[in-house]
This record gives C-alpha cells, structure tokens and sequence, in this order.
C-alpha cells in the first residue's frame, strides 16, 4: 500500500503541493514514486525530511551554475525540511574522479577547511543557514579501522564499479585508475548510511555517486534514499556548462551592475531555463513567461531584462536590481556614461599611441588584441568611437576609456 492513501483529502493536496514545487526542473527522479511515498510519510508522520548535498570543497566560488541545486534545496527548506550539507573533507582529500580524465590532485586539511568555509559564506545567500545542518565525513570515515573499510568494500562488486562513465573511458584508452579512486563513490555511499539521508540531490554528472547511496543503504537495511538529479546550467556562451574555468559564468559575489550585463548576454535560446533553474520567481510567473515567449507575446528583451533583475535581486536586493537596470538602460539603451567608472592614476606618457594606451592599463592583453577590437569597432574614447589603430592620443584628466560594451576606465592625472 503507497503511503500517500493513508492521506486525507487535504493531506493529499498538501503532498501534490510539495511533489510539484520538487519536481519541477528536475532532470530524473529515481524512483519517481518513492518521492510520493517519502513525502506522504513525513505529512503523515509530521516528521521533516533529510535532504542532502554533498560537496567536495575543492572549488568553493559559487557561481550561478550551482545555485540550481542550492535553489532546488531552499524549496525543500521552505516546505521545513532539513538540510545536510556535507562537506568532503575525507572525500576531498582523495578528489571526485567524475568527469577527469586523470586523478584530482589530493586536498591538504587547511586548504578543506579554507574552501569549506568560503562555500558556508556563499551559501547563505540562498539558504537560512542557521537551520542547515553541517557535517564533515571525517567524523566517520576517519574512525574506521581496516578490517571495517575491507567489509564495506566487499558489500559492492568490481564490475558495479567499472560502470562509472568515466572509468569506462579511462580503461578503453589505457589511462591508469588508481585504486583509492574506487573508494570515493564507496565512501559517498556511505555517508548517507550514516546521516540516514531520505533525498540527495546534485547534477546528472553525479548520478553514479548518488545511487551508490541507494545502494549501500540497502545493503546496510536502511531504507532507500531517493535520488533528484539536476540539470547541468549552461553558461554565458550557450554551449559548455557554466564554469570559471571557461570564463562563460556569472558568480553570486559580483558586483550587482556586472551580473546585470552578464545576464543580458545571455542566449535567447536558454532564457526559459534561466528563469526555471536560477530564478526564485513562483511557478506560475515562470509558466506565464515560458508561455509569453513561445507564443511571442513578451518580447525577448523585455524577458531578459526581467530574468537580469531578478537574478540581481537574489543576491543584492531590489534596490541594487533597480539601479543596475537603470544604468544598464542609461549606458547600453541611451549610450550615456555610468554613473560610477573606475578610475586609474597614469603616470607615463602624456602622448601615446592608442594601442599602447589600451596595453599599458591592462584592458588588452597584446597590441594586436587591442589592434582587433579597434578594427570591431569596441573601443571608445569620451564616447567616441575610435577607428584607427595608429591614432596617437594626448593624455588628460578625466579621459575616459570604454572597452566592449561593460567596461569603462576614466585617467586621473596630478
């Protein structure tokens, strides 16, 4: 018998309710309906949820990529449910094999806790972290003696492991696996036997080490944790997954005016799954939007204009979105000037080539970079466009540089 039949009528509704908001946006769940049925037991048991995340601090600046998930948690933490948040810090050490084509370099103790901490700070612009509950999987996996680490290995097959996508690879182009890399999903699994996890969430990339949880739990009489896998975010480029790395992200920390242009340059094409994976704004609002743009009745940049605020709002407040939006609007829309422009002290030459200029203040990497974004037609002096590469220019106070469409630099003189 499902446990949602036990329900009353309003319990019922109250179990949609939930089931609905945790679905929507959700890759895969697995099994689907042992979230009904998880959900349904904690209305009829009046007992909150575990839902957990585990990280592996080796990259604590949070961009928008990860607030996917991190929103996904704040629902379950609205409805009160319980957060765990784990922190690798014994995982971390031997590194996520996920995705890499060769081991992570292994993580020292104060680099963990220094990463962990910086994960904490961010975090807290999304979750009350005040009701969060935080555990390291040292407090466990630290204690246990060899003999316990030879039982747990033996409750999973060599050939369960090998179907890990990325040791596939490995294997098939003779790349070396180490054998300590065959642990971490182990000890992955592991960790929700030990916090009796009921949900774990994290990106399709960590479907094997999601459902090692499931498996160990089983294996251990526990009861099964259900996985809710979260689709990777693309970045700013519309091609790769959004990452520093690949320069295509918008973090959580910047300030409100650049994360405001950077969520205007974001693909038409992916605007929708903004607004449903890195928005807060109520699935009804979401549904208008989706509906308003495939029908082409909301104009696309009035929609992103709307998803760039929003998203400023999240981690500045409205006040902060207001103003970003109306300099974006001042700047990019009327061509003015920013209200505030970074300013720098020159010190060299009062007469030099633009090229040079452009080098020497670090707005280009090479005179030939600087050479082509003239040529494009991105650089612009007091507002004026500037279309000759050998222009020779005369140094005066409050020159100001505009480079692209964001960046701007006014010279300060004696």
């Amino acid at each position: 018998m499902d446990m949602w039949e036990q329900l009353s009528a309003e319990q019922l509704k109250e179990m949609e309710r939930q089931f609905e908001i945790y679905s929507q946006g959700v890759e895969d769940i697995i099994p689907l309906k042992e979230l009904k049925n998880k959900i349904a037991k904690s209305i009829l048991l009046n007992k909150p949820l575990k839902i957990k995340l585990g990280l592996d601090p080796s990259a604590p600046d949070v961009h928008l990529g990860h607030t996917v998930v991190l929103n996904k948690l704040k629902q379950f933490q609205e409805n009160g449910h319980i957060i765990q948040l784990l922190i690798g810090d014994f995982t971390g050490k031997i590194g996520d094999p996920t995705g890499k084509s060769t081991a992570r370099k292994q993580l020292t103790d104060e680099e963990v806790k220094h990463n962990a901490k910086t994960y904490f700070d961010q975090f807290g612009k999304v979750l009350d972290m005040e009701k969060v509950e935080l555990h390291y999987n040292s407090e466990w996996l630290s204690r246990l003696n060899f003999e316990e680490v030879i039982q747990l290995a033996g409750k999973i097959t060599v050939a369960r492991l090998l179907e890990r996508d990325d040791f596939e690879e490995r294997i098939a182009l003779g790349k070396p696996i180490s054998l300590h890399e065959f642990f971490y999903p182990i000890m992955q699994g592991y960790d929700s036997v030990v916090l009796e996890t009921d949900i774990e969430l994290g990106g399709t990339d960590q479907y094997f080490n999601i459902l090692m949880g499931r498996h160990f739990q089983e294996k251990f009489d526990k009861d099964k944790q259900v996985a809710l896998l979260m689709p990777l975010l693309e970045g700013l480029d519309g091609v790769d997954k959004m990452s520093k790395s690949k320069k295509n992200y918008i973090g959580i920390d910047e300030n409100p005016q650049e994360m405001y242009g950077k969520a205007m340059s974001i693909p038409d094409v992916l605007m929708i799954k903004y607004f449903e994976l890195a928005t807060d704004l109520p699935l009804e609002e979401k549904q208008r939007i989706k509906e308003g743009l495939t029908a082409e009745t909301i104009h696309p940049r009035d929609a992103k204009m709307l998803l760039s605020k929003t998203i400023v709002k999240m981690y500045h407040g409205a006040e902060a979105a207001e103003r970003a939006q109306q300099q974006f609007i001042s700047v990019f829309q009327e061509r003015a000037m920013p209200d505030e422009i970074p300013s720098i002290h020159w010190e060299g030459e009062k007469k030099i080539m633009i090229v040079n200029l452009l080098v020497e203040l670090g707005l280009q990497k090479s005179k030939s970079e600087a050479k082509r974004m003239i040529e494009n037609g991105g650089i612009r002096l007091n507002g004026e466009k500037i279309g000759d590469t050998q222009l020779e220019i005369m140094i005066e106070d409050n020159l100001i540089l505009q480079v692209g469409k964001r960046k701007f630099i006014q010279i300060k003189m004696d």
